[in-house]
């Protein structure tokens, strides 16, 4: 230690002679001297001969902030040929020349007039020149020279930033790096140890300290907890002159926070939760919260919550609120307080992330029981099954019961139980139910083929607390009774052909008929068809049953004619297979009609029976046509010309072979189409007629 103080003493009074070397006038100010022609004697006699030498100066030097009652000299200028007697004169120019700088034209001495700050100007430069003091001739070739303001120590160091702010995590290792600081002197540095700076901490310690040199904090205490304190205040300075006595100093600020890592584990407040729950709860609903605390934040104090074990494992479940970091446990399914009255849960809570770095101060999760208790609630009446499916026959009397409903008080009271129908679903008062016991009867019969189902709802209310109310659907089918016959599925009409005794009969069925039922398939199909008895060797007609629910008419002779009968009407049985089996005789219609040779039907009308004794209606009509057209024609009010009699013969003819053929309707068409054409043709070429 006492070699150091002895260094830095001799470093200072080196530098006191430095300052001084520096800025005595005479030496760092003059000119050499230059001999411009004259002889100088040597020791011996001899002459020396000298040559001209021009100005030659070393730099000039001004203390800055000299603060003297007057100007302080800065230095002389002096040429070789200056002999004294006043002929010489000195001149001074350049910057600050005049103001700043002045100088005795005559000595040649240099004096600054102001205070100087070499902060604010390090150097000036200035040109000077020796003339003919009578004739301003200049005796010397102008040459420059450069004043330099001396620095002092007289800025203190200065800091970038007047306040900084730092993060370092908690429980950091001693020596971690925290932030670096940077201070700055505007003295020279290049001079002395007015910039020589050196940092020191002020407040702050033991926590942290400051490198020297450098500036920078580090951790100077292991396992700083953010949890016990987490922002610390430091002050740094830093001083020039290398820190020693006399030097000038600066301070600033820093912020220091310790940033959160996961050392601490998350805790229950308490050993167990006491919570109750309504057994009149839905799922879903909140029963409780449990909070385990964790001393760190952000995603190193987010916990997790799970239930672990417990009797109401299946009955409960727990979510995480993380915004209030609390496990929410929740109904799962209903509870029911006669059943089981407490339930209980252990629950865990485990951070979400761990710090490998601090597994150590694990295990990083806690447990807690929650108890619950069930509270009894004023329950609506329960069924004793969800729905109900009741049979009734159809076309029952009024008062067969139909069935009967059950529900009960679920709760320890076991309230009675009052029934009755909710008249939206009967509005037409189908059924009764007895209040007490709850069997439900008709009120009057009932038709399966109107409505096969009804469904009803049935309502089971408290006695002394009607606002307690359950309701059941109940569906009620209505069995089938066979009491319907069946009918034809359609209104059949057969169809035979007029023909003659010695024609062969077809094996073609006149009709195939199927019949419908409007009972179930219990009480319809098979379809059985016969004649009655009374016909069943009917000569015309039989009735085969294909066994398909479906039979064919056929004709049991041939020889059918139009002229005797033309219409014939056949009852045909049909029975169910209902038991007892439904029967109901169906009346089928067949018509003899007129056929071609390929037995396609061409007339069923009665008038054709007497188109072989003479014409048809049709035919004479198509003759009066004629006579019309040959009236209204005006050529024959004129008397006959044999074209005309040509054409007159013709529709004679034509007329009386419509007169000898079968015409129905569409022939009586074909003759008005015809007797135009056939007249035009005869009046305009009765050749053309004839080759016709």
């Amino acid at each position: 230690m006492k070699e150091n103080y002895c260094l830095q003493a001799a470093l200072v009074c080196l530098g006191m002679l430095c300052h001084s070397q520096a800025f005595a006038p005479e030496r760092r100010g003059h000119l050499r001297p230059s001999f411009h022609g004259h002889h100088e004697k040597g020791k011996e006699g001899q002459v020396l001969q000298r040559s001209k030498r021009g100005w030659v100066w070393n730099q000039f030097f001004v203390i800055e902030e000299y603060t003297g009652p007057d100007p302080v000299l800065v230095g002389r200028l002096h040429s070789d040929i200056d002999s004294g007697d006043g002929n010489i004169k000195y001149i001074l120019s350049g910057e600050g020349a005049g103001t700043i700088f002045v100088i005795d034209d005559k000595s040649g001495n240099i004096h600054a007039t102001k205070t100087l700050d070499r902060e604010e100007r390090a150097q000036y430069t200035l040109m000077a020149q020796a003339v003919d003091r009578d004739t301003n001739r200049p005796l010397e070739p102008p040459s420059e020279f450069i004043v330099k303001v001396q620095d002092i120590n007289d800025n203190p160091p200065e800091f970038l930033h007047e306040t900084y702010h730092a993060n370092v995590p908690e429980r950091s290792n001693v020596g971690t790096s925290v932030i670096q600081v940077t201070a700055s002197d505007a003295d020279d540095p290049t001079y002395g140890n007015s910039a020589k700076l050196v940092y020191s901490i002020l407040e702050g310690q033991p926590y942290f300290s400051v490198e020297a040199q450098t500036g920078i904090i580090r951790t100077a205490l292991p396992n700083m907890d953010r949890e016990a304190k987490e922002e610390y205040h430091v002050v740094i300075q830093a001083k020039d002159m290398g820190g020693h006595m006399g030097g000038l100093s600066g301070t600033t600020k820093v912020t220091i926070t310790l940033t959160d890592v996961n050392d601490n584990p998350p805790k229950f407040p308490q050993s167990v939760y006491q919570m109750s729950v309504s057994e009149a709860a839905v799922p879903g609903e909140e029963v409780g919260r449990v909070k385990a605390k964790d001393p760190d934040i952000g995603e190193n104090g987010l916990v997790t919550y799970n239930i672990v074990d417990g009797d109401g494992m299946e009955s409960f479940e727990i979510t995480t609120d993380y915004e209030t970091q609390e496990g929410v446990i929740k109904l799962k399914k209903p509870v029911d307080f006669e059943t089981k009255r407490a339930y209980s849960l252990k629950v865990e809570a485990a951070n979400v992330h761990i710090d490998p770095k601090f597994i150590s101060n694990g295990p990083f999760k806690d447990t807690v029981t929650v108890k619950i208790a069930v509270e009894d609630a004023d329950e609506p009446p329960m069924f004793l099954a969800p729905s109900y499916i009741h049979e009734v026959q159809e076309n029952a009397a009024a008062g067969t019961v139909v069935g009967r409903v059950h529900a009960k008080d679920p709760d320890a009271a076991n309230s009675p139980i009052r029934y009755s129908i909710d008249r939206h679903t009967d509005l037409d008062r189908f059924f009764t139910i007895n209040p007490e016991d709850g069997f439900i009867k008709t009120t009057k019969p009932l038709d399966r083929e109107e409505t096969a189902w009804l469904n009803i709802t049935v309502f089971a209310a408290e006695i002394h607390n009607r606002h307690q109310e359950a309701k059941v659907p109940v569906a009620i089918r209505v069995l089938d009774v066979n009491d319907n016959a069946p009918k034809f599925a359609a209104p059949y009409e057969g169809f035979i052909c007029e023909s003659d005794q010695t024609k062969p009969l077809s094996n073609q069925p006149i009709v195939t008929i199927s019949a419908d039922d409007k009972d179930d398939t219990a009480n319809g199909p098979r379809f059985i068809f016969s004649l009655p008895p009374e016909i069943i060797h009917n000569p015309n007609f039989t009735v085969r049953d294909n066994r398909d629910n479906t039979a064919g008419v056929y004709a049991r002779r041939g020889g059918f004619s139009r002229q005797k009968q033309d219409l014939y009407l056949l009852p045909i049985v049909i029975s169910d297979g209902g038991i007892p089996p439904m029967s109901s005789t169906n009346t089928l219609t067949i018509k003899v009609c007129g056929c071609d040779v390929n037995g396609a039907l061409l007339s069923c009308n009665a008038e054709a029976y007497i188109l072989n004794a003479g014409l048809s209606t049709g035919a004479l009509i198509a003759i009066l046509a004629c006579i019309v057209i040959l009236l209204g024609c005006p050529s024959l009010m004129e008397p006959p010309s044999p074209r005309e009699d040509m054409r007159l013969l013709y529709l004679g003819f034509q007329l009386m072979l419509f007169s000898y053929v079968k015409v129905n309707r569409f022939c009586l068409l074909g003759v008005f189409i015809k007797l135009p054409f056939f007249y035009v043709v005869a009046t305009e070429s009765p050749t053309t007629l004839m080759s016709l």
